[in-house]
């Protein structure tokens, strides 16, 4: 069942089941019409701020502004973390923060203002059917895994990652860089694969699946070319599975895979893996 689900020439159909689902187009028009308002203005409100907020130097802009407020106690606290070992970390922290406001905090916001029936639980946090479709995710993880492994010989990819530079220094620099990644990949699977096909399935069916992949696709602009590309299917798979599932989590597993393979890669490569110690 999963396997021709991700088969290219049974995709169509498994967007037609779907379709037909009790789940789909539950809506009348002049609600779906709300819903579909909602969800989207919510959806640009959230990337924008994201897109603008996350950047580190806008912490330190905040910080050097209070330091100017509250004189020289503040300043010398401001400076310590500008100084510090792990100050590319505190600006990861930063971005992740932002992520769990944008992605997680707003759209939920939304969901008690406007759909207040519905939890937040019912958004793909659950576990659901995610098991069954096991053998989907691991297709799905497989081929880029073996991808990765490619790639990892090239310097562009080299360069690119880990993004936090400092995460072959040592064990706590790698775990605390990865939980921060985890953690965004979390929110992320919840904002597209949750938070927004659950909330435009009813109004738009399978579509809502092809809106998603639209800003999806987008976040991953400033990427490499070749995972920006590969975002279209993975997004559009993810999707199917999601709404098969009712979950994220076969998402955020498959993610989380990627990711920590993509960065255990590059170090190997760059010959920087931590040793097997942690510092005290």
């Amino acid at each position: 069942m999963t396997r021709s689900l991700l088969h290219p020439g049974r995709l169509l159909q498994a967007l037609d089941d779907i379709d037909r689902a009790p789940e789909s187009y539950t809506l009348d028009r002049p609600a779906a019409l709300r819903r579909v308002f909602v969800t989207l203005a919510s959806v640009s409100v959230c990337l924008l701020i994201l897109h603008y907020a996350k950047n580190s130097y806008l912490l330190y802009e905040l910080l050097q502004m209070l330091a100017q407020w509250q004189g020289k106690a503040s300043d010398s606290y401001t400076r310590a973390i500008q100084q510090s070992e792990w100050r590319h970390l505190i600006g990861y922290a930063w971005w992740t923060g932002w992520h769990i406001v944008c992605f997680l905090l707003i759209p939920w916001t939304v969901i008690r203002c406007f759909w207040r029936r519905e939890s937040l639980a019912d958004f793909g946090w659950r576990w659901n059917e995610t098991s069954q479709h096991w053998r989907g995710y691991l297709l799905l993880l497989s081929p880029i895994l073996v991808f990765v492994v490619i790639v990892s010989q090239g310097e562009d990819f080299v360069n690119h990652y880990p993004f936090y530079t400092h995460a072959g220094r040592s064990w706590a620099d790698f775990l605390a860089w990865e939980l921060l990644y985890m953690t965004q990949f979390v929110v992320l699977e919840f904002f597209f694969r949750g938070y927004m096909l659950r909330a435009l399935r009813p109004a738009l069916g399978a579509n809502a699946i092809w809106v998603m992949c639209v800003p999806y696709l987008m976040i991953h602009f400033p990427k490499l070319w070749l995972e920006a590309t590969g975002a279209i299917l993975f997004g559009l798979f993810l999707g199917v599975l999601a709404l098969r599932s009712r979950s994220i989590w076969g998402g955020v597993l498959v993610h989380a895979g990627v990711a920590l393979s993509m960065d255990t890669a590059a170090l190997i490569q760059k010959g920087q893996l931590p040793a097997v110690w942690w510092p005290l």
